[in-house]
């Protein structure tokens, strides 16, 4: 949903180590956990994903002004790209996202929790897709809303749902939460990275209630494991 004109400032390397590592959960509430989801380290999950088989027709802008540089590649089981990470804050008002902490917000996502309410940026961790566009159809590849993805940046693994759709030209964004749970700054005005982000989607998954976290930690790091073997 996102058409987001300006690209978003990186974080300085002391805002990502003041950022707290302690994202809300699906509920609201705030609980302590692990950088590291799941059993499957960053390094090896990156292993994988050091060559692109190239399966979008073009590549993608981090940005409105940056070169498209950014291609979508294929693997078995999942889809991946490296890029930037803008900060999305759509979907329910919150006293984070709002349409006063964000100049581009807006009170909507592209899918739902289960009660039909839009997403909760800045409780559940989600990352935004491409719509659909002659460069890349993501329903073609099997992704779907509320997909698993495996989000990885420093050394750390986050795992998020397919949440919202953007740009068609532009890729590299994820919900505020995602970035907090990452150490990169969640401010959707001035925070984000400028690069070093690493998103591994999963294909033909799906979780269930898209909400809960909880659940696609689970999945995601059975995914993870399959993608090692698979690849």
């Amino acid at each position: 949903m996102r058409t987001r004109p300006l690209t978003l400032a990186a974080a300085s390397g002391a805002a990502l180590l003041a950022t707290a590592l302690l994202p809300a959960n699906a509920s609201g509430t705030v609980n302590p956990r692990s950088a590291q989801e799941g059993s499957v380290s960053a390094a090896d999950l990156l292993a994988k994903v050091t060559s692109c088989s190239q399966i979008s027709n073009g590549k993608y802008k981090t940005d409105d002004e940056t070169s498209a540089t950014i291609p979508v590649c294929g693997k078995n089981g999942a889809v991946f790209w490296k890029a930037d990470m803008d900060i999305d804050c759509d979907g329910q008002v919150t006293s984070k996202c709002n349409g006063d902490t964000d100049p581009w917000f807006q009170d909507d996502t592209a899918f739902h929790q289960s009660d039909g309410k839009p997403l909760r940026a800045d409780s559940l961790p989600y990352v935004v897709v491409p719509s659909t566009s002659s460069i890349w159809k993501y329903t073609s590849s099997g992704i779907k809303g509320g997909g698993v993805v495996a989000v990885i940046y420093n050394n750390k693994v986050e795992y998020a749902v397919v949440g919202d759709t953007g740009p068609t030209k532009i890729i590299g964004e994820a919900s505020y939460a995602t970035a907090k749970a990452l150490g990169i700054d969640p401010d959707p005005e001035t925070g984000g990275t400028d690069s070093g982000v690493t998103y591994i989607l999963f294909k033909n998954s799906q979780v269930s209630p898209i909400e809960s976290h909880s659940a696609a930690v689970s999945l995601g790091d059975s995914l993870a494991k399959k993608f090692l073997q698979n690849n």
